[in-house]
């Protein structure tokens, strides 16, 4: 009984050490390190002529009270709307987009150098009327007539292209194109070569603010003035940014 505890222990012994070996040889190798990559931004351009032209135009009125300014911007906005289909602006185009009530105050000095208390001197009434000008060829012909009409505020102009998708696609291809002149030259820089795409992102693009309203010393001097106002539709500029992240290979 006592030489079959003996020897149990050495075969399990004697098992082990042949099976090492094995288990060694089974073993999966380390992960290979994952390869490197390189980020690039890229922006593009695309341009084409505006088709559509967006202004504002302002009638202000002052008055002793706001009940008469009020009526008087109301006549002058009233004639305004009903010029506008004459220059091919239909109803869908035309929104308010502001309307302002405001007291007028004087501030004077006493004698003894301190400030009165104000004294109301009448009210001001503006209404700002947006338009959508379809036909640019007549957006010169139209701020003028809009003048005559009683406009004597606003005037800025936005043109826009009324459906720029096809644009936007370009800006995004010339983007990635970019993008990707700059991740090759990297690359070679680095004696790497560029691999597959990881990852792209199409980033948000800039804009161009509005100019701003026309002075009314401006709008009065067009306002005697017989002449059409030169407007100049140019072209307008679609940008597109992107993010691309690349593999590296040796």
């Amino acid at each position: 009984m006592s030489a079959v505890r003996l020897f149990a222990p050495l075969a399990l012994g004697a098992a082990l050490a042949f099976a090492s070996p094995v288990l060694a040889q089974d073993a999966p190798p380390p992960p290979a390190p994952p390869p490197a990559r390189v980020s690039v931004s890229g922006e593009g351009l695309a341009r084409g002529a505006p088709d559509l032209a967006v202004t504002q135009l302002t009638v202000m009125r002052s008055a002793a009270t706001a009940a008469d300014a009020l009526g008087q911007v109301n006549t002058a906005m009233d004639a305004v709307r009903a010029a506008m289909p004459s220059f091919g602006v239909e109803a869908r185009d035309l929104q308010t987009s502001g309307f302002q009530i405001s007291p007028q105050y004087r501030y004077d000095n006493r004698s003894d150098g301190t400030q009165a208390p104000p004294v109301l001197t009448g009210y001001e009434v503006r209404n700002t009327l947006s338009v959508k000008v379809r036909d640019i060829a007549k957006l010169g012909e139209l701020l003028d007539r809009a003048v005559q009409l009683g406009v004597n505020e606003g005037g800025s102009i936005s043109f826009q292209i009324e459906d720029d998708a096809s644009l936007r696609d370009a800006a995004r291809r010339d983007a990635v194109a970019r993008a990707r002149s700059s991740a090759t030259a990297l690359a070679e820089a680095a004696g790497l070569k560029l691999g597959r795409v990881v990852s792209i992102e199409d980033t948000a693009a800039g804009f161009v603010p509005l100019p701003p309203p026309m002075p009314m010393g401006e709008m009065r001097m067009m306002a005697s003035s017989a002449a059409k106002v030169p407007v100049e539709a140019g072209e307008n500029t679609i940008s597109a940014q992107v993010r691309i992240v690349y593999e590296l290979q040796p």
